[in-house]
């Protein structure tokens, strides 16, 4: 994998350094047009094909590893597969702390552990808190994003 991408900054340095090209917006058109042409017009030298036509002819005959995209169970929603995780153990009052924000949880007992799925949002400038217990989302909560220092 590395030598393809080793290859391809040396053409696009080249290319740019032959062509006199010094604006970062040149540079990209460069690299669009290599990537294109190497991905649809360059035979591979070591598997003598092109590699979109590779890559097609393998998926048409189910010799790819990629496969559609399938939430796991019990999840319904990606926030919580592609989301930072913790997890916390609720207090006599049911409770959990974030940071410095108090969260209270029910249908949960005391003392037992929930698992929380963190969602920042840049554009809402929230936190989405998730709390799952034993398979099942019990609460969401959000918070504000400026109040997490790691988000910041």
């Amino acid at each position: 994998m590395e030598r393809p991408y080793r290859w391809l900054q040396d053409r696009i340095v080249r290319t740019c350094a032959l062509e006199k090209i010094t604006s970062l917006e040149d540079t990209r058109a460069v690299l669009r047009e290599e990537v294109q042409r190497y991905n649809y017009h360059q035979v591979h030298s070591s598997t003598g094909e092109v590699p979109a036509i590779r890559f097609a002819n393998a998926r048409k005959s189910g010799n790819s590893l990629f496969r559609p995209f399938a939430l796991p169970k019990p999840y319904k929603s990606i926030k919580d597969v592609f989301c930072l995780r913790t997890t916390r153990t609720l207090d006599g009052y049911r409770r959990i702390s974030l940071d410095r924000h108090t969260i209270h949880v029910p249908k949960v007992d005391i003392r037992d552990d929930v698992e929380l799925h963190m969602v920042p949002d840049l554009t809402k400038h929230i936190l989405e808190v998730r709390i799952w217990f034993q398979d099942s989302m019990v609460h969401s909560v959000n918070l504000p994003l400026n109040e997490f220092h790691r988000f910041a």
